[in-house]
């Protein structure tokens, strides 16, 4: 009787997902992942021009939103962006609440969705951000220094604080996890891609997935760091944290190969904006 249940339940969020998985969420969904592949690629090849000598810079999101609209065209090139992180945020929701890809209603498929919902929050920020400054009304928005100093404010701040930055950290910790479970794989339709392509899109995308996670992780440890010495000048985000590597022993060569991870992140969004799965399980 167990199996017959969880049989039904399984079929009708399958129901409940193919009603969203039609053509305008799935275009969606394949433009904002392609959006997001260009910003980290971007941003994977800027650091590596900094670990390399060639000139570069180390920059977040909001840097790349920048250095595109300061590009010919660079503010249509911009709108693209900002409309693909649009679809991107909309997507995430839809996975959230209509269980898209079929992750259930167990303790591992709620705390999945629970991420495309805070992914979609964020994403709702960057589409903000880089809409703002296609249209040349400022994209910057507050600096992580700058949120750290509100939070720790704030009442209970401090607390709040480091809670947020493990939450980073656990969330790359994570992300490395996935990188070395290769859980991004069983989204992706192998099979039209081919044997040895897929295999190095596997290859390259546990690189890219594990050097994005490297630099979460730091973003949230350095947030954790500026709560307990209630200094919000200690906070980092993407760009200070890939910026620290360099300060390190091995400094240029630490930075290069995240930067390559990044850059080979960016080209795993592309893939997956052209072969991913959009429908349930």
């Amino acid at each position: 009787m167990a199996a017959e249940a969880k049989g039904r339940e399984a079929e009708r969020q399958a129901r409940r997902a193919s009603r969203w998985a039609g053509p305008w969420i799935e275009g969606l969904a394949r433009f904002g992942y392609a959006a997001e592949g260009v910003v980290y690629a971007i941003m994977g090849v800027l650091a590596l021009g900094v670990a390399t000598g060639t000139g570069g810079r180390t920059t977040g999101q909001r840097g790349v939103f920048a250095l595109i609209a300061a590009q010919p065209l660079g503010r249509p090139m911009l709108g693209l962006v900002a409309a693909g992180f649009v679809g991107y945020a909309l997507w995430r929701l839809v996975q959230a609440t209509a269980d898209a890809d079929g992750e259930g209603r167990d303790a591992k498929g709620l705390a999945r969705r629970a991420g495309y919902a805070f992914s979609a929050l964020a994403y709702s920020a960057l589409a903000l951000g880089s809409g703002r400054a296609a249209l040349g009304s400022g994209g910057g928005g507050r600096s992580a220094r700058d949120w750290t100093a509100w939070l720790l404010a704030e009442p209970f701040g401090q607390a709040l604080a480091v809670v947020a930055g493990l939450a980073i950290l656990g969330f790359g910790a994570y992300e490395v996890y996935q990188a070395y479970r290769a859980e991004f794989a069983r989204y992706l339709k192998l099979g039209e891609i081919g044997g040895r392509a897929g295999r190095w899109v596997v290859r390259l995308g546990r690189f890219g997935v594990a050097a994005r996670g490297v630099v979460f992780g730091l973003v949230g440890g350095f947030l954790v760091l500026a709560a307990v010495q209630h200094d919000p000048e200690e906070a980092r985000g993407l760009g200070g944290a890939l910026h620290a590597l360099i300060r390190q022993p091995f400094g240029p060569w630490l930075l290069g190969v995240v930067a390559l991870g990044l850059a080979a992140y960016g080209l795993l969004m592309v893939v997956v904006a052209r072969y991913r799965s959009i429908s349930p399980g």
